[in-house]
């Protein structure tokens, strides 16, 4: 099938990031629908935050595992790890930004894709 995903399957997707972001109590978890969004980069964007660089790695640990676990993929590109303030996780129709707080705060990146549909998801933390 290539780099393009049916939509049930990128929704599938999208969701398993947000379980892997979930299960490492990231906080305020946003998924950002980009579909008619004239020009969008991809499909989904999935952004959270974290209070520390050791909790931002581990959410993106724990977003890879959980979508390798069920689909064998692995990002088609992935950065930030060194310095943990914005690891990007792109699997091509869903990118994952993990932030920590002031960096998210920083650079607004919801704010740069106002005409996408938004979903706020609620954490147990």
């Amino acid at each position: 099938m290539g780099k393009t995903k049916k939509l049930n399957e990128v929704s599938a997707l999208a969701q398993l990031a947000v379980e892997g972001i979930l299960e490492k109590k990231g906080s305020d978890i946003v998924s950002m629908d980009l579909r008619n969004v004239k020009h969008a980069v991809t499909d989904y964007f999935i952004i959270c935050h974290a209070e520390s660089t050791t909790q931002v790695g581990a959410i993106a640990r724990s977003v890879e595992e959980e979508i390798y676990k069920a689909t064998g993929e692995d990002p088609w590109h992935k950065e930030g790890f060194q310095n943990a303030e914005w690891i990007l996780l792109d699997y091509v129709n869903v990118v994952v930004h993990i932030f920590q707080k002031e960096k998210r705060d920083f650079y607004a990146v919801e704010s740069l894709w106002a005409d996408a549909e938004v979903l706020k998801i609620a954490s147990n933390n």
